[in-house]
């Protein structure tokens, strides 16, 4: 972690503005955007913005002006086109050669099923290419494909996700010189047929809580089977920031989704607005030499996604739980433990009534 020393030296740091051609000292970077830019244009579209750190959201995730690479190009498949034209691109034979040779490569640590299915894709592909109704094949092989990708990449779908956050010293950096104001975890699912779900996190702040707190928000995305899940996602989300020591100390917040925002409708696009927890932890702590939650540049948090109400007063030993032990197993010591404290309420009942 920055010691008080190199945070100094940071603010005397020469910085060149982004927007302009103004340069000064790091320190006055922040009035300058405030006088000079407190509403960013966007040099692609020409969309207005209420902040810079809004506009480097919209430019990386949004902007339909700006041209993407393919996500496959260091696979082979160089072009490089409009966000609005990627899913047409998804169904050009050279991206769909390229997915083919893809998931061959994937396939070959997999398991043997997992490769035939890929091998029949790769004959539907040649089959539909020299087919009269080659659009229909092609769409069909894309949707097979993403499926089969998608299942490979569940990293959870019991609805709790363990995210590792490496390089911590690395990512603060690039959130306070604003290179990335922000990290996603990758996405996860509340059970294999159910919503799809990502951890977004500000290290630096935002909005309000910028320079002060870390900030912690919970993003709903587009998933498979939207279309017979029930809307608007109503289910208390719980964050947890791990203490890596063995006193435990885990930071615990949670927040119950507002049922008339947009951020938890069904997605409409690739992902819902953030929403969550603005001031979720100190930076004043997290900069602090030898804390807990940091140990070698790297921190984990907990997301959980809590369908069955858990009592508040019960979350730290939840949470306190050897998070290696399978899910099932933990549930059972959870229900185990809400018994034992059930107990001495049943028998004061009990005694209060005989008397």
């Amino acid at each position: 972690m920055p010691d008080r020393g190199f945070r100094n030296d940071m603010k005397s740091l020469s910085i060149v503005c982004s927007l302009c051609t103004w340069n000064g000292l790091y320190k006055d970077y922040e009035e300058h955007l405030k006088t000079s830019h407190p509403n960013p244009i966007c040099e692609f579209c020409e969309e207005q913005f209420d902040s810079t750190i809004r506009l480097e959201e919209h430019k990386q995730k949004e902007c339909t002006k700006i041209t993407v690479p393919c996500a496959l190009k260091e696979y082979g498949c160089l072009d490089s086109v409009y966000r609005v034209q990627l899913q047409e691109h998804y169904l050009s034979d050279i991206h769909q050669k390229t997915i083919v040779n893809f998931i061959r490569r994937l396939m070959s640590k997999g398991t043997n099923e997992q490769y035939e299915r890929a091998s029949g894709m790769d004959v539907d592909i040649g089959q539909g290419a020299s087919s009269s109704i080659t659009t229909t094949t092609n769409e069909n092989i894309s949707t097979q494909m993403q499926e089969v990708y998608d299942d490979m990449q569940y990293l959870s779908n019991d609805g709790t996700f363990i995210w590792k956050i490496t390089n911590f010293h690395e990512k603060m950096m690039d959130a306070q010189y604003e290179r990335q104001t922000w990290i996603d975890s990758p996405p996860f699912y509340s059970s294999s047929n159910g919503y799809k779900m990502r951890a977004r996190l500000y290290l630096n702040g935002d909005g309000n809580a910028r320079h002060t707190h870390m900030s912690l928000f919970f993003v709903l995305m587009r998933g498979r089977n939207d279309a017979i899940l029930k809307f608007p996602f109503n289910y208390k989300v719980t964050f947890c920031l791990y203490d890596q020591t063995p006193d435990q100390r885990h930071i615990i917040d949670s927040f119950r989704p507002d049922i008339r925002s947009s951020s938890f409708q069904r997605p409409r696009s690739e992902m819902n607005i953030a929403s969550g927890i603005p001031k979720f932890f100190p930076l004043s702590m997290i900069q602090q030499e030898g804390n807990p939650y940091v140990r070698d540049d790297t921190m984990f948090i907990k997301i959980m996604i809590d369908f069955g109400e858990m009592p508040k007063t019960l979350l730290p030993y939840a949470l306190s739980l050897n998070p290696g032990l399978p899910t099932n197993v933990q549930q059972y010591i959870i229900k185990q433990e809400i018994e034992r404290r059930a107990q001495p309420q049943t028998l004061e009942q009990h005694l209060t009534t005989n008397q």
